[in-house]
């Protein structure tokens, strides 16, 4: 059932049910991983005016350095690393998104190979991985990698 910029989705899962009366109850999901956004709540040519200004951050970062969800939404002085990983999710693909991680420089899951060729390609600092980490797979060194965006773009405020 739809509804304005939300989906409504009756739930069967154990985890939907009023823990009082033991029955079945319907979820509002707004942006959230099974929700998406109706149809008519947004024009499907049209970004969010805060998503368009995510993805020009990140086209912004230099190759060979990232910068955090976190640092993103700083930099834009609005939001969280939530909403910048949000729209990276939704809207990232058209831009250098291997260039947004994680504060501790863990690649993206499901991405990392993807993600490790343009790391290698860009020579983007890595730290190898531990022994004891899942498959082995480098990190981003956070530390080396990190942009600050001192190196702004001209009249961009």
């Amino acid at each position: 059932m739809q509804m304005r910029g939300r989906t409504v989705c009756p739930k069967c899962a154990l985890g939907a049910r009023d823990t009082d009366r033991r029955r079945r109850v319907t979820l509002s999901v707004g942006w959230g991983r099974m929700g998406r956004m109706s149809e008519e709540s947004l024009p499907a040519d049209e970004l969010p005016d805060y998503a368009e200004r995510v993805l020009e951050v990140a086209d912004l970062i230099p190759p060979g350095r990232v910068m955090t969800y976190g640092d993103v939404a700083e930099w834009l002085e609005e939001g969280g690393p939530r909403q910048v990983g949000r729209v990276m999710a939704l809207y990232g693909g058209a831009v250098p998104w291997w260039r947004v991680v994680r504060a501790d420089g863990v690649l993206l899951p499901g991405h990392e190979l993807e993600a490790l060729d343009h790391y290698r390609e860009e020579a983007t600092p890595l730290k190898e991985a531990s022994r004891a980490s899942e498959g082995h797979v480098p990190r981003v060194d956070m530390r080396r990698a990190r942009w600050d965006g001192d190196e702004r773009a001209q009249g961009h405020t």
